[in-house]
């Protein structure tokens, strides 16, 4: 039976409900539901404001995956895509790529888009006018407009060849949809003013079918805010926009983009400026790569969308707590369904399947007492011998513990191969750097995977569980000026440095709508080459000063070596375009704690764990008695030695065999390798 809420008041430890007179007390669980967004929920809650009017001002910034949720889902607005006449198919064929090569039945993602229009017009490659947007034109498209409009069709997406030339024809149609009461209309050449008629066609599409979502969920939260509130959200990018400025494109990386910044500020406590952030969820895993600053992307991917918007470059693997462990009849497999929350890992009593959470708990790295909620050892292992008897059918009947490691392994070996995918296969040795591990699962398998690797340092931050919301909380705002150039590098001779002084002075202009001049700063200058010819291009950082032919070539020399392993000699360099980022400076920025004195640890407690790295970990002979720690009782200078566990709130950090942790002063457990020159067996891809 439903009971409504009349009134809440914080206090240590709950909330205090009052009941509608005649409700029976409630007893056990029971479920909460409230018609404000979570955020705002969030914000009662910490300042104990019963009705909306009672909210103090604030700052409140968000992260949010309700745009990729929507569009993974498909639940976003209907929307209409006015596009050039003759190419109303154009989205349908896209690049004609087959990603699954040798299916004998091909099914093509449905697209984002209820109705396609074809407008009578055109442009030429320069943005001249070969077919003019007249009157008559508008005229005839009147009667489908009202077509549209009855069918509940609200987005309008534009997307006219070589609008990104002359907006002209974009901005005139706009017009002419807004007037005729289409509440969503976006144009391609102000979303994304760069050559490409399909990503610019994609990126509108997708804008205007997740507008309706992003828009309402932020003017929910804007509503309930009181007085000189301001209200800021994550881009992909990983810096903030205000909520009236946020485009739903940059919405879809959003919340692994705060757990980046969160890595890189964590990283640069405990003394590292080159990290790689490893964010291990319940779901999947997020990974990127931070050398002193952050790598963007242009154009990127999220489920079937391709988007021209930048974005931090983040590599995802389905390989998280929740993945389902099973047998495919010719191979184990650790993913990429998962789980979710219900009915969750079959530790969790729900019927749930066996997951990498049931794995680490039956090898004894999770504490059953630790979790918070009531956990079924006796399921997970009911779970475990299910798998074995499938597994059987095929073959000899594994040992249970030796199926439990050849899983972590697979799982391990996964999230490795996403780090090499940004970090080897673009040129980079992941040894140099540190690896920073945090989310609900980092910490369990940041030792395995780093060996895998030949990364001799683990980061764990402190509230590791709560980085990503750390790295909102130190996000700077931060705006993208950017240009089309499309010409050889020897033919631009002082234009280069005059349009990035253009897009510097754009950039900050932006930023100076929230921030004073002096607190503004231009962080990044990056010029976009490739060889005449060539379809992708690399980004080469160019500082003031250098922005000569001679400087830039060889800058792109040493990016072109350090990817391909080689540069053709005879070949003339395109300029392909030009992106500035300007930023508020970051207030937060302290340089690291000094490095506390060492001093042994004694453990809390022992307990019998497979805690082994992947060169080891092979049987029964595994198992052994680990010591086990309390992080809140370790100071900074503990130092400890593996095989050892570390537990805190909804966590627990592995220290393999041949690792030693310490404290260091930003109270982050610092692992390192003691054979920093050795790497573990890798299982294969």
């Amino acid at each position: 039976m439903d009971t409504r809420v009349l009134a809440s008041e914080p206090v240590p430890g709950g909330i205090r409900l009052e009941l509608e007179p005649g409700a029976s007390p409630v007893s056990g669980a029971c479920e909460l539901r409230f018609p404000e967004e979570a955020p705002v929920l969030g914000a009662r809650l910490l300042t104990g404001a019963a009705t909306p009017a009672d909210l103090p001002p604030m700052a409140l910034r968000l992260a949010t995956t309700r745009g990729t949720n929507a569009l993974l889902t498909r639940q976003g607005g209907s929307v209409a895509l006015f596009i050039t006449r003759g190419f109303a198919d154009l989205l349908a064929v896209g690049t004609q790529q087959r990603p699954d090569l040798f299916a004998l039945e091909i099914r093509k993602p449905r697209p984002y888009y209820d109705a396609v229009v074809e407008v009578s017009e055109r442009l030429a490659a320069d943005g001249s006018v070969l077919q003019p947007l007249t009157e008559e034109t508008l005229d005839a498209l009147r009667p489908k407009l009202e077509e549209l409009r009855e069918r509940g069709i609200g987005g309008a997406a534009i997307a006219l060849l070589h609008g990104y030339r002359n907006p002209e024809h974009e901005t005139r149609l706009a017009q002419i949809l807004t007037g005729a009461g289409f509440p969503w209309v976006v144009t391609s050449s102000d979303l994304a003013p760069l050559i490409g008629i399909l990503p610019r066609a994609e990126t509108v599409v997708v804008e205007a079918f997740l507008a309706p979502v992003i828009r309402g969920y932020l003017a929910g939260v804007a509503k309930a805010l009181t007085g000189d509130s301001t209200l800021h959200v994550m881009t992909s990018a990983g810096g903030l926009a205000r909520a009236e400025e946020f485009r739903a494109k940059d919405s879809l990386l959003s919340g692994p983009a705060g757990g980046v910044v969160g890595a890189a500020r964590a990283g640069r406590r405990s003394g590292f400026e080159r990290v790689i952030p490893f964010d291990m969820g319940g779901t999947s895993t997020d990974v990127a790569r931070v050398d002193g600053d952050f790598e963007y992307v242009f154009e990127h991917h999220v489920g079937d969308a391709h988007l021209v918007a930048p974005a931090l470059a983040i590599e995802s693997v389905a390989a998280g707590g929740g993945s389902i462990c099973r047998f495919d009849g010719d191979r184990l497999r650790v993913g990429p369904e998962s789980a979710g929350a219900h009915p969750g890992p079959a530790c969790y009593g729900a019927g749930g399947p066996l997951t990498l959470t049931d794995v680490n708990l039956l090898l004894g790295r999770l504490d059953p007492e630790r979790f918070g909620i009531p956990i079924d050892v006796e399921a997970a292992r009911a779970a475990l011998e299910a798998l074995r008897d499938r597994v059987s059918e095929t073959g000899p009947r594994p040992p249970a513990r030796t199926l439990l490691i050849g899983l972590l392994r697979i799982a391990d070996e996964r999230m490795a191969d996403a780090i090499r995918e940004i970090s080897v296969r673009r040129g980079y040795d992941p040894g140099e750097y540190a690896l920073v591990a945090f989310g609900g699962a980092g910490a369990q398998h940041a030792c395995a995977v780093a060996g895998q690797l030949g990364i001799a340092t683990v980061v764990v931050p402190e509230d590791a569980g709560l980085l990503s919301a750390r790295g909102l909380g130190v996000a700077v705002l931060e705006r993208f000026a950017q240009r089309q150039v499309l010409r050889p590098l020897a033919d631009l001779g002082g234009e280069l440095a005059e349009l990035l002084g253009e897009l510097a002075a754009e950039a900050r202009r932006a930023v100076a709508r929230e921030a004073r001049d002096e607190e503004i700063e231009i962080r990044r200058r990056i010029v976009h080459l490739r060889f005449m010819g060539q379809d992708s291009t690399i980004p080469v950082e160019v500082a003031t000063g250098e922005e000569s032919e001679e400087a830039v070539r060889q800058a792109f020399d040493r990016a072109y070596r350090t990817r391909y392993g080689y540069r053709p000699e005879t070949r003339q360099i395109e300029v392909e375009s030009v992106r500035v980022v300007a930023s508020s400076r970051n207030r937060d920025e302290e340089p690291p704690p000094p490095v506390p004195e060492s001093s042994e640890t004694e453990p809390s407690g022992a307990r019998k764990a497979v805690l082994a790295g992947t060169a080891e970990a092979v049987g029964d002979a595994a198992e052994r008695e680990v010591a086990t720690y309390e992080r809140t009782a370790l100071a900074p200078g503990a130092r400890l030695s593996g095989p050892a566990l570390v537990f805190e709130l909804h966590s627990a950090t592995v220290v393999a065999p041949g690792w030693t942790c310490r404290v260091d002063g930003a109270a982050a457990l610092v692992l390192e390798r003691k054979n920093p020159a050795t790497q573990d067996l890798a299982t294969g891809t």
